[in-house]
């Protein structure tokens, strides 16, 4: 009965000793981790661990707590504190020098440890104090781009400013012709610069913002007309015509207005002739409404008749009854300026009732653009 008594006391000592201990941690050294087997630190092996931990064709070597990249054809000499390395190269009869050893990580790593031998580091980098291959800054050093210099490990790149693109030689900075590029980099002309382009207009045009041409109205900012003259502007240009276009054996009775005070003399012509003016783009997209004629009495029982009495001998125009006081001239063909249209349009107005029939005419002078804007 006793021993039974101290067996029990046992166990639960035992237990009560076990739920009072602390885990255990460690900490290993940068480059390594912990096995968990063994109970001890062992090396990161970081050329199977790192996507891509070499670049450029380097080959990686793991070593103790890091990594090297180095070239393909590269030496690993390690010493262990002896006047002779653990490991050497193979015999060359030729004077050799050992090849570059560029380090991928921030910290360096030591390429040579023997003082009898000279460290050869790789193009674009060179050997400090300590042995380490350092990268060299070529910007800072030996900057041969023309414009902007980025230094990389190991080499350099050169960029070119906005507007200009690398030469073949991949230093020299050459412009772009942006003119090449688009008929519709500018509404009129493209002008290539050095590192860019501007756009130009032609006379009677100014610049409208960076690519458009905007009609300069001569007419309000200087022209040459006459006083007896009244100027018209037009895309591109300015032209002067008569404040009075009324002949013999026509008076003026109004803006642009003629009538004929005899009607045994006008036997046979228009009692009234009323001059307008328009201005179109050259090469208008077809078929276009251009002008409405109108008339302006309206008596009960008349009829009003419109038709093309002259300047239509191409066919370029025709004459689209709208109502019975009004019709639209519509342009049928794109007419290319500058050029001047003169289309006479004939209002016949009568009545069988009343016996009555009259008639008037538009004379239409319609000036055509040099430009398609």
């Amino acid at each position: 009965m006793l021993g039974i008594c101290f067996c029990l006391s046992v166990v639960v000592h035992f237990a009560v000793s076990q739920e009072a201990e602390e885990p255990i941690t460690y900490t290993c050294t940068e480059g390594y981790e912990f096995d968990v087997e063994k109970q001890s630190c062992k090396d990161i092996d970081e050329c199977e661990t790192v996507h891509e931990a070499c670049k450029g064709g380097m080959k990686c070597v793991n070593h103790f707590g890091g990594y090297l990249c180095l070239p393909q054809n590269a030496w690993i000499i390690v010493s262990n504190g002896e006047d002779q390395p653990t490991t050497t190269p193979p015999v060359d009869t030729g004077a050799r020098a050992v090849p570059p050893a560029v380090p991928a990580i921030p910290r360096a790593s030591p390429v040579i440890q023997s003082a009898s031998h000279t460290i050869q580091c790789a193009m674009g980098f060179m050997p400090d104090s300590q042995n380490y291959c350092r990268d060299v800054n070529e910007c800072a050093t030996s900057n041969s781009c023309q414009h902007q210099c980025y230094n990389l490990i190991g080499s350099y790149i050169c960029q070119c400013e906005v507007g200009y693109e690398l030469a073949s030689d991949s230093v020299s900075c050459q412009d772009i012709d942006e003119c090449e590029f688009s008929n519709y980099m500018c509404q009129f002309q493209c002008v290539n610069q050095p590192g860019g382009y501007q756009c130009a207009c032609p006379e009677g045009y100014q610049l409208h913002g960076t690519r458009l041409c905007q009609d300069i109205d001569e007419c309000e900012t200087g022209h040459n007309c006459r006083d007896e003259d009244m100027c018209w502007n037009y895309y591109g240009g300015f032209r002067c015509y008569p404040r009075n276009p009324c002949r013999e054996p026509y008076v003026k009775t109004g803006e642009g207005r003629c009538r004929c005070q005899s009607p045994t003399v006008c036997r046979g012509l228009p009692p009234v002739i009323v001059y307008k003016y328009m201005s179109i783009f050259s090469d208008r997209t077809v078929p276009a409404d251009i002008f409405q004629i109108q008339a302006t009495s309206v008596y009960p029982n008349m009829v009003n008749t419109f038709t093309i009495k002259s300047g239509n001998e191409g066919g370029e125009f025709y004459l689209r009854r709208s109502s019975n006081m009004s019709a639209m001239l519509v342009m049928t063909k794109p007419l290319t300026g500058p050029k001047e249209h003169v289309v006479d349009l004939e209002m016949v107005t009568q009545s069988n009732v009343l016996s009555y029939r009259s008639s008037s005419l538009l004379r239409l002078t319609i000036i055509v653009g040099p430009y398609p804007f």
